[in-house]
């Protein structure tokens, strides 16, 4: 094995580290800084800004085309999830009234009644 000091694998790690080291210092120093913070917060506003601008500007280009907004997409997929939402109850509720009605006597939880053996009077019999 090669010495650790002619070794150009050790060199190179060596060299990446004091790199690492130097880079993160100058960072530190940089993002510690009054004229960093300031510029960062210049960008940001910016940034909001601009965000802010274009979200106006694809407004008006969708009312302009009469497309709907996303906001307008938004609140039509909240009242359409409602509507699902309505539609699934009256549906329970219709499957229980469903079930119901075949259940014997009205189907109000009563157990079943043995078959009926008694016969009415035939015409000629008296009660």
């Amino acid at each position: 094995m090669a010495d650790k000091g002619n070794d150009p694998a050790e060199i190179w790690r060596t060299m990446i580290g004091e790199m690492e080291k130097g880079f993160n210092s100058f960072a530190n120093q940089t993002m510690t800084s009054p004229e960093f913070s300031k510029a960062m917060n210049q960008f940001g506003g910016a940034s909001a800004g601009a965000q802010k601008q274009l979200g106006e500007l694809m407004e008006k280009y969708l009312l302009a085309m009469n497309l709907p907004s996303r906001a307008q997409m938004v609140g039509m997929a909240e009242r359409i999830q409602a509507i699902e939402g309505q539609l699934n109850e009256i549906k329970a509720l219709l499957m229980q009234v469903h079930h119901n009605s075949l259940a014997p006597d009205g189907g109000h939880g009563a157990t079943p009644r043995p078959p009926r053996t008694k016969r009415p009077p035939s015409e000629g019999e008296q009660k």
